[in-house]
């Protein structure tokens, strides 16, 4: 094999392990909190569960309407801190404490979500952080 064949296949063997790493990156990271907000692995970004507070933090006291509302803006938040598009959803995991509370949910998740929609699972929870009545999860894989 010729020396710089040799030479540039061994510097691939070397430097694809920091290649890979360096696209790996933490979003919206607080030192004091267990989790990231999102985090970005190649060309897909985990965005972590988001609720729907308002302006103080809380969740109590306000709708589904207004918590679905919140929580989409979340996750395009993190979605656009990213550096992707919301478009780039392809999957979202909305947990819900109660079901009666999805028809409404989906009135909010249809106007505010952009189509095609993302693959979707709803699931009915016993109960979220802060007495939330939803969190939603997303992944998003830019093209």
């Amino acid at each position: 094999m010729p020396r710089h064949i040799a030479a540039a296949a061994l510097a691939a063997f070397l430097f694809a392990p920091i290649a890979i790493r360096a696209q790996n990156k933490a979003i919206d990271f607080n030192p004091q909190m267990p989790f990231s907000d999102g985090f970005v692995a190649g060309n897909t970004l985990y965005v972590a569960g988001q609720q729907g507070p308002d302006d103080k933090g809380k969740v109590t006291g306000t709708t589904i309407e207004f918590q679905t509302e919140r929580a989409i803006a979340a996750i395009q938040h993190v979605v656009e801190k990213a550096g992707f598009k919301m478009t780039d959803l392809v999957n979202v995991t909305v947990y819900v404490t109660d079901l009666n509370d999805v028809p409404k949910m989906n009135e909010v998740y249809k106007r505010l979500m952009p189509n095609p929609k993302p693959a979707r699972a709803t699931v009915k929870v016993a109960g979220l952080i802060g007495d939330a009545k939803i969190e939603i999860s997303a992944i998003a894989v830019k093209q």
